[in-house]
């Protein structure tokens, strides 16, 4: 929307080799619908959202990473033609959430292979497609919201049998049916030499039961990807890790803006991409009235 508004040069900078973000690897629908009302898979939704912003002028660099910050406007990148400085008159910050994992979930026992996120999971697939022998023959989700749902219905297209979902709460809001959901429970071990052989999980009533399986899927729990917002300086919100942002997605740093999962972790594509439409009218407002092209200092 910003270059369609003639805002100057608009970079959008992506550290995976393919713009798209997470959706990429997403391939269910929940994505809205094209120009002839056909649900949009994650995929297909990111085509269309690079395409667009190709066409509307935004130039789209992948494998760049933004590393630090120079200054409050001044970003320290990696790129494949080396180190780069760019300075901008305004600078959104959209890097995303991602999934807590295994270690920072604090779960015990062996260090087995199998333990995947969600979107490691989706990635998993996307890479070597919906195959047993590269995700395992029987799961447990963790889990109690739609992702969760997601998981095992991913899980069941790859031929994965799914044994159980965990929910630590009294019901879950998975969606899906005829798995067997262990309610008001939480895993506490996890076996397994080399491969996962099954979990520990422990019910309210303090007792505990083995359940078998090579692949345990951890869904939720999410985290902001607040590194560079926190190099910046930016005040966090608070009880959170991203930066506080008010109406309008504005930092407490002039000309710095955050959306989507950064701000609000977790939050469904197409709420991120309704932030990301507002952002711009707020950007817009900052520049007042136009905005220079982005400075690039000599690679080093």
């Amino acid at each position: 929307m910003l270059a369609a508004a003639g805002a100057g040069r608009i970079e959008v900078l992506e550290r995976e080799p393919e713009a798209g973000g997470a959706p990429r690897h997403c391939p269910r629908t929940g994505f809205g619908a094209d120009a002839r009302g056909r649900a949009l898979d994650g995929p297909g939704y990111a085509r269309r959202a690079v395409r667009a912003a190709r066409r509307a002028g935004a130039v789209v660099r992948t494998g760049v990473s933004a590393t630090g910050w120079a200054g409050p406007l001044r970003l320290e990148t990696t790129a494949p033609t080396g180190l780069e400085t760019i300075a901008a008159r305004a600078v959104v910050l959209a890097t995303g959430a991602r999934e807590r994992s295994r270690p920072a979930r604090l779960l015990p026992g062996t260090r087995a292979l199998g333990v995947l996120t969600t979107g490691e999971l989706q990635r998993t697939v996307a890479l070597f497609g919906a195959r047993p022998e590269r995700i395992g023959r029987r799961a447990v989700v963790v889990g109690d919201d739609p992702v969760a749902g997601h998981a095992v219905r991913l899980l069941r297209r790859a031929g994965v049998a799914v044994a159980a979902v965990v929910v630590e709460g009294p019901r879950a809001a998975t969606g899906v049916r005829d798995v067997p959901v262990l309610a008001g429970t939480v895993v506490t071990e996890l076996t397994g030499r080399g491969r996962l052989d099954g979990v520990t999980v422990r019910g309210r009533d303090g007792r505990t039961r083995s359940v078998r399986c090579d692949t345990l899927v951890l869904t939720g729990d999410w985290i902001p990807e607040h590194e560079l917002a926190r190099a910046g300086g930016l005040p966090p919100a608070p009880g959170g890790r991203g930066p506080l942002v008010d109406a309008a997605l504005r930092t407490g740093v002039a000309g710095v803006f955050a959306a989507g999962g950064l701000p609000h972790a977790g939050v469904p594509a197409l709420r991120a991409a309704a932030q990301g439409r507002a952002v711009a009218g707020a950007v817009l407002a900052h520049l007042s009235g136009g905005a220079a092209d982005p400075e690039r200092d000599t690679p080093a």
